[in-house]
């Protein structure tokens, strides 16, 4: 598995390690993140996990399982959990529907991303 597949799994699930210890995802996570591959792969993947967890918030504050939301909207649980676990990616109909079965109102914004320093224009001489 690559490094975007161990980050996008990592984030959404807890995993035995072979003493049959349970590991916390965000205690894994953070111990990966010491990885720069691990974290730059994290990083590119940072809106799919944004979008997710938005998902799972709107869910749960609406107090309802994957399947009581799926039902809501004439579709199956495990599309809901592909969704919420970031492998695939939500039309804006789609969030629309999942806004309305939640009780929300969809928001999109565009937000502006810090600039790169660039270096004033040289004046010319004459």
């Amino acid at each position: 598995m690559g490094a975007a597949g161990l980050a996008r799994s990592s984030y959404f699930c807890y995993m035995f390690v072979m003493t049959a210890k349970l590991i916390n995802a965000r205690d894994l996570h953070n111990k990966w993140m010491k990885d720069s591959d691990y974290a730059l792969a994290h990083a590119e993947l940072e809106d799919e996990f944004v979008l997710a967890s938005a998902i799972i918030a709107a869910r749960a504050a609406a107090g309802l399982t994957q399947a009581e939301l799926a039902k809501r909207m004439n579709t199956t649980q495990t599309a809901i959990a592909r969704l919420e676990g970031g492998k695939a990616r939500p039309s804006t109909q789609t969030l629309a529907r999942i806004a309305t079965a939640t009780g929300h109102r969809l928001q999109i914004s565009f937000e502006p991303v810090a600039k790169r320093s660039t270096r004033p224009a040289r004046r010319k001489s004459a």
